[in-house]
């Protein structure tokens, strides 16, 4: 599961998972817009330790593998910025290998001698498990990237904004005060001197 989530300053999110038993997890964020681009990150275990304690990190990821089972928390810390939120991408995945046992003493129990099968396809599985968790770090970057480039269009056409007013603003007043230099002043009687 892919989520994109808003962190307010000085305040911390926690996310809940529940996995279960024998299943491996793996959790990722990157912080993709606010701040310094960085926050905390840390995951608890369903008995309350921290398995993966916090760091001021732009991005991290964590996994565990034969897990107790149980809800596992996912914290998203932003307390150290006490002005700016932060955009971050939390990816949660779990993938439970136990079904393909189970599905192998099915096939065993119908005579059926598939183990390079099953070893193969365990294989594959865990392949795309792989490939899964590397598809979600490049749209991470994408996502980061496609925000940085609309900050910068922001801040660029701001300043290019107030640049043309600062000109404009500059030109008015020199023609304003070339044209009371060449002013001339009219005398008593309506004439010019």
């Amino acid at each position: 599961m892919d989520y994109k989530v808003h962190v307010d300053a000085g305040k911390e999110d926690c996310y809940f998972q529940y996995v279960h038993p024998g299943s491996t997890l793996y959790v990722a964020f990157q912080v993709l817009r606010g701040g310094d681009g960085q926050a905390g990150f840390a995951v608890r275990h369903p008995n309350g330790q921290i398995v993966h304690p916090y760091a001021w990190k732009a991005q991290s990821d964590y996994q565990e593998t034969s897990s107790a089972g149980g809800y596992y928390g996912v914290c998203v810390d932003n307390q150290f910025s006490r002005f700016a939120s932060k955009l971050v991408n939390i990816y949660i995945t779990t993938f439970r290998y136990d079904e393909w046992e189970k599905y192998t003493k099915e096939l065993e129990a119908l005579d059926i001698s598939v183990a390079n099968f099953t070893g193969m396809i365990s294989g594959v599985d865990q392949r795309i498990g792989g490939v899964l968790q590397l598809l979600h770090k490049s749209r991470a970057y994408e996502s980061r990237d496609a925000a940085m480039l609309e900050d910068s269009l922001a801040y660029v056409s701001f300043w290019s904004v107030m640049q043309c007013l600062v000109i404009m603003a500059t030109s008015s007043i020199q023609v304003y005060f070339v044209r009371k230099l060449f002013d001339t002043q009219t005398g008593k009687f309506g004439t010019r001197a």
